[in-house]
C-alpha cells in the first residue's frame, strides 16, 4: 500500500471500531459508569492503570475497585478513613494488589488537595508536539504521599524510555473529542492533537506490518516513530488510528 492507500485503509478501520460497540468489551466502560466529572477521571485512572493482561479480567476487577469505594470514587479519594483503606488490602489484579491500591488512593487525594486535580497535574507541564514530560512529571507529584516502593512500578515514566501505554490511554480517554462516544473528552485543556498512540504488543505488531513501525521494542523510541507516522495521516487527531490498529491486531488477528 501506498501512503495514501493506507491512510484510506486506516480511516476505514478507525470507523468500524471506533463506536459504541467497542465499550462494552474494552475498559472504557467503567468511566462512563459516572457522570461527575472527578468520577469520571478517577476511574478511568484507576481501571486504567490496571489494564494489562486478560480484558474480561481487567473489566472484572475495575468494576470491583469500583465497588470496594462505594461507586463513589471522589467521595472516596476525598473522605477515606484508614479502616476504608483496609479494606481494600483484599483487592488484586495480577501484580497490583490492595496495598499498592491503597498507595494509589493517598495519591490521588495529594493531587486533588494540593495540586488542583488531575487535569490541572497533567495539563501543567504539557509541550507543544508531547505529553511525555506531563507524564513523567505527573509520577513525581503522585508519589509524594507514602507509598510503597514496590507500587512506583505501575506507573511508567517515559523519560525512563517507557512507551507508557496505560496512561496515553488514560490520556486517550480524557482528552480526545469524540463524535463516537467512546473517549469522554471531558479535558479542554489539552489538545488532542499531543495525544501518543497507546502502544502494545497489538498495537505494535500490527503497525509493523504496514509498515508504519520499524524499531523492535514497544519502548518510547517507538512510540515517538510511530506518533510521527499517525500526525502525519491526522495532525488534530492522531490517536484515533488506535482503535485501527488495536482492532486490526485483538479482533481480526491481523
Amino acid at each position: 500500500m501506498n501512503q495514501k492507500e493506507l491512510k484510506e485503509f486506516l480511516d476505514e478501520k478507525v470507523i468500524q471500531y471506533n463506536n459504541q460497540d467497542f465499550i462494552e468489551s474494552d475498559p472504557v466502560q467503567i468511566p462512563h459508569l459516572f457522570t461527575q466529572k472527578e468520577d469520571i477521571e478517577i476511574a478511568g485512572f484507576l481501571s486504567a492503570s490496571i489494564a494489562w493482561g486478560n480484558r474480561k479480567m481487567i473489566i472484572k476487577n475495575s468494576h470491583k475497585m469500583m465497588e470496594l469505594m462505594g461507586n463513589t470514587p471522589y467521595d472516596f479519594v476525598m473522605s477515606h478513613s484508614d479502616e476504608d483503606l483496609a479494606r481494600l488490602e483484599t483487592f488484586v489484579h495480577r501484580t497490583f494488589n490492595g496495598h499498592d491500591f491503597a498507595g494509589f488512593i493517598k495519591g490521588l487525594n495529594n493531587i486533588y488537595k494540593n495540586h488542583n486535580g488531575l487535569e490541572a497535574v497533567f495539563a501543567k507541564n504539557q509541550e507543544k508536539d508531547s505529553l511525555q514530560k506531563s507524564i513523567s512529571e505527573f509520577k513525581k507529584i503522585f508519589f509524594e504521599t507514602d507509598h510503597l516502593a514496590r507500587t512506583q512500578k505501575h506507573i511508567s515514566d517515559p523519560l525512563n524510555n517507557s512507551a507508557a501505554k496505560r496512561i496515553n490511554m488514560y490520556l486517550r480517554w480524557m482528552v480526545r473529542q469524540d463524535a463516537k462516544g467512546v473517549d469522554l473528552g471531558i479535558w479542554k485543556s489539552i489538545s488532542p492533537a499531543v495525544l501518543s498512540c497507546p502502544l502494545d504488543v497489538h498495537s505494535g505488531n500490527v503497525a509493523r506490518k504496514l509498515g508504519i513501525l520499524s524499531r523492535k521494542q514497544n519502548d518510547a523510541k517507538a512510540l515517538l516513530e510511530l506518533d510521527t507516522k499517525l500526525r502525519k495521516m491526522d495532525a488534530q487527531d492522531p490517536v484515533k488510528y488506535d482503535f485501527a490498529l488495536f482492532g486490526l491486531g485483538v479482533f481480526e488477528g491481523f
